[in-house]
């Protein structure tokens, strides 16, 4: 059954809206001083969203001279959906209208599989959350996949890991699974917008947010707005070239980024390794494992494994001479690294870090923090919480 949620009605609505998700329960005075708008004026839309149900009365605010108001909040039982797609792995999380996470689940997936059996297990991990209690329906749900997305369709375009695909219509597929609307993004987006959220970025207007995982992505934010570019391709940095006539890449060029580094380039070369005789730790875990990943390249490493820390400096340092190329252009305030090969850690970081400090002029990286993301797994799925709950608290 579609559940059925009242949008605002204008713009005032839409930021008292969105000023009570990102900053918890306030007093009508507290919105007054956010908002410009009169006293009269604030009272009628706080009226409008109270009879629209979106926001609930939640006990009294502190006073501040005179007959104390009842704080506001954002109606209890709204209920977000976020799905973050990987290449390998799917986290499902339901959020609070706050976007707090009340349920969350991992498991592991093959996106080569397309989009039928993807969604099939994503929608058996929705069920269980169901099950959980920790929701009957959702108000909204976002999804993020590992690939190029047509913004205003949800649809993704020739993505170079994901066969099956292509103009897939995710969004008009699992609304109907769902009964709720559905918006769909490329993942890096989301992991941006997790980090701004709720993360590392919440302070920063222009920043990247570099995912680095089986593939390496960007996702671009300015004035406190990812970027999406004209198509929706914006941030796809796993594909410019660093060697000219280089390795084949998966999206049918040569000398891309991903080519050299991201997961499963990294797995490749450390198998490489290992049967090469040059080093004894990873031919160890290929024998007993029968294949590598960059896990087990960081395992190799933290063991003081010579081969596996070369790998890991080699490929920061790729990684590194695109963001120093990016850092030049766009002049961010912050650069956050994210996704799973950031199990490799500080080696990963101290790599990057030295070849986009040597590279980029002084003026741009002299106050500029590369770092870690905080969310770690759940950045993404934040992510996708916050990008439905935007469109559910956009006018209609």
């Amino acid at each position: 059954m579609r559940r059925m949620t009242a949008r605002p009605a204008n713009a005032h609505q839409a930021r008292l809206l969105r000023l009570l998700r990102d900053g918890g329960p306030r007093s009508r005075a507290e919105l007054g001083d956010r908002v410009e708008l009169s006293r009269s004026k604030l009272a009628v839309e706080v009226d409008r969203l109270l009879e629209t149900g979106l926001v609930v009365a939640d006990g009294l605010a502190a006073s501040r001279g005179g007959r104390r108001s009842h704080n506001i909040r954002l109606a209890p039982q709204l209920r977000f959906l976020g799905v973050d797609i990987g290449a390998t792995s799917v986290d499902v999380a339901v959020t609070n209208a706050e976007l707090e996470i009340l349920g969350h689940l991992n498991q592991a997936v093959d996106v080569r599989e397309g989009p039928v059996a993807v969604f099939d297990q994503v929608l058996t991990m929705v069920a269980k959350l169901r099950d959980s209690g920790v929701a009957e329906g959702f108000d909204g749900a976002g999804i993020g996949v590992p690939g190029p997305v047509r913004f205003p369709e949800g649809v993704p375009v020739a993505p170079p890991i994901m066969p099956g695909w292509d103009g897939f219509p995710v969004r008009e597929a699992l609304s109907q699974e769902l009964g709720c609307p559905v918006m769909v993004d490329n993942d890096v987006n989301l992991m941006a917008t997790g980090e701004m959220h709720a993360g590392v970025a919440r302070s920063v207007r222009d920043f990247f947010c570099v995912k680095i995982g089986t593939g390496i992505g960007c996702g671009v934010v300015a004035g406190g707005e990812v970027h999406r570019g004209t198509t929706g391709s914006a941030g796809d940095v796993g594909h410019i070239q660093v060697e000219p006539d280089g390795r084949q890449c998966a999206c049918g060029n040569r000398g891309c980024l991903e080519a050299y580094f991201g997961g499963a380039a990294l797995a490749r070369d450390a198998e490489e390794a290992a049967r090469d005789g040059r080093s004894a730790e990873l031919a160890r875990l290929l024998e007993a494992k029968g294949r590598l990943t960059a896990a087990d390249v960081a395992v190799a490493a933290s063991a003081g494994d010579g081969t596996s820390l070369d790998l890991i400096r080699a490929g920061g340092a790729r990684v590194g001479q695109v963001i120093a190329g990016l850092v030049s252009f766009f002049n961010p305030g912050l650069v956050v690294i994210g996704g799973g090969v950031t199990g490799l850690g500080h080696t990963l970081l101290a790599s990057i870090r030295t070849q986009v400090y040597r590279q980029s002029l002084p003026l741009a990286t002299g106050n500029l923090p590369i770092v870690l993301g905080e969310l770690g797994p759940v950045a993404g799925v934040t992510g996708a919480a916050r990008l439905t709950s935007d469109h559910l608290f956009s006018p209609a």
